[in-house]
């Protein structure tokens, strides 16, 4: 794309990222947005979350910078920033759920990195990034070579290369990467690791505005079901054979691979113990980066089933003559909808009268019955000198569902099962019987649970007083869905 006068005047305009960086509160959105999403790899939090987090951000600010530093709320400013003149978060409601979530869009997360990038690095390294450069002009020429001499003359020479070091390790000369080089490659790799995350919820913008267009286009249509189906086919087929969706289809063939995730968790547990990279003190998170890389793609994977969803329900439209007042009507609404996308009217322009029908059956009345008066005799009541400690009042106990199923699925990224028993010694009960009993209607839905009624599990836990409580029963093991 050519930096010209008129484009860059245009991105000043219209792109989101541009327009963050010169927001009024650029510190706080940009600083906040990346502590939240980015810095943690979280695609969706929900609207509850989000404002706790952001309240407290805010708090924290207002004591720093005074009272009146941000004066609005959380709720207004999440609002404000996924508004469409903003377009720094995208709010949605997840299928299934009525409450909000919040995800971050591609121009934020693009502003994110510039910025990041802003920041001076302690250690710069070239060789890695010009050694991966020779590799990727190697193999552009290798596999586009037609002549076959050519390529086994290639061949050949790898294979003595590669014999000639076999026969120096022989021989106990043994070259190993020194620290300099070591933090050299691993910085790249940090950089590509973000930068990958980065790509998904570019890819994954894609496939959804696809699947608005086809929405529009369903709603708006007049013709044949067979003239609808061939141009909205045409354009997923031009999203799925685009040099971005091969790319995205051959990753994720690549990483689906069950031997290939094995190698990724062996190879970042052998680099992260290396002395150098332990100096360089990096995330914690990054042993299970390829999972990350998996929770995206999925991600993309289920906007692309929402697509195919959208268009079976076309399909499966068996009563389109019979119910054709309906559909009209019911195009009637969506035309006028999309007529105001982005201009709504003032005041109300499309009333009505009652969310569902009111219906009352004359038998369904009771009968009329007097009313009861009840005669209170005058009874002196001795006023009580009890003290009751009324804080067993407030003293709720409240068990985070998703916290414990949490607590499942990350023993599960590293295991192919556990039983009940090793989650909670890895997690212990916080709140007694009534958190073993969450773990256990969690484990009755999940389809993959397994229980082995010949052995018994002993799990225990601490009481309020101090007490230790034991429960026994048959071992609860969950599998990991491959």
């Amino acid at each position: 794309m050519a930096l010209d006068y008129t484009t860059l005047d245009l991105l000043r305009q219209n792109h989101p990222a541009w327009r963050l960086l010169r927001a009024q509160h650029a510190p706080l959105v940009s600083s906040f947005l990346h502590r939240a999403f980015i810095a943690p790899n979280v695609r969706t939090i929900s609207e509850a979350d989000l404002i706790e987090q952001l309240e407290d951000e805010l708090f924290a600010l207002r004591r720093q910078l005074g009272d009146t530093a941000y004066p609005g709320s959380a709720q207004s400013y999440l609002n404000d920033w996924a508004e469409n003149d903003k377009g720094w978060l995208r709010k949605f409601y997840p299928v299934g759920e009525d409450e909000p979530h919040y995800d971050v869009t591609p121009a934020t997360e693009k502003a994110l990195a510039w910025l990041e990038s802003l920041s001076e690095r302690a250690f710069v390294g070239t060789e890695s990034r010009l050694l991966t450069l020779f590799e990727l002009l190697r193999q552009m020429s290798t596999g586009s070579q037609t002549d076959p001499e050519l390529r086994i003359a290639e061949l050949h020479r790898r294979r003595e290369e590669i014999d000639a070091e076999i026969a120096r390790i022989h021989a106990g000369d043994i070259s190993l990467l020194d620290d300099t080089a070591l933090k050299d490659r691993f910085q790249q790799f940090l950089q590509l690791a973000r930068e990958l995350l980065t790509d998904f919820r570019e890819v994954e913008q894609n496939f959804r505005t696809l699947d608005r267009r086809v929405r529009e286009r369903i709603a708006l249509w007049e013709g044949s079901k067979g003239a609808l189906l061939e141009e909205i086919m045409g354009q997923r087929d031009a999203i799925a054979d685009s040099d971005q969706g091969k790319s995205f289809r051959a990753f994720w063939g690549f990483l689906m691979s069950q031997s290939r995730q094995e190698e990724l968790s062996v190879l970042l547990d052998e680099v992260l113990n290396l002395p150098p990279v332990v100096e360089m003190r990096p995330e914690a998170r990054l042993k299970r980066v390829h999972y990350d890389w998996l929770e995206a793609g999925e991600h993309t994977q289920r906007t692309v089933a929402r697509l195919s969803g959208q268009l079976r329900k076309f399909l499966d439209d068996k009563a389109w003559l019979e119910n054709r007042r309906i559909m009209d009507i019911l195009h009637d609404i969506e035309s006028r909808a999309l007529g105001l996308n982005g201009q709504m009217p003032e005041g109300s322009f499309m009333p009505i009268a009652d969310a569902s029908a009111s219906i009352e059956l004359p038998l369904e009345r009771p009968l009329y019955r007097p009313p009861f008066k009840p005669v209170i005799e005058g009874i002196a009541l001795d006023a009580g000198d009890a003290e009751i400690d009324t804080a067993a009042l407030y003293a709720q106990v409240i068990i985070d569902r998703a916290e414990l199923t949490g607590n499942i699925r990350k023993a599960l990224q590293e295991r192919k099962q556990i039983a009940l028993g090793e989650v909670i010694a890895l997690h212990p009960l916080q709140h007694g019987l009534a958190e073993l009993v969450t773990y256990l209607q969690i484990a009755g839905e999940c389809p993959l649970t397994a229980v082995d009624d010949e052995v018994e599990e002993r799990i225990e836990w601490e009481g309020e007083n101090g007490l230790t409580r034991r429960a026994t029963l048959p071992r609860i093991i969950f599998v990991r869905n491959e």
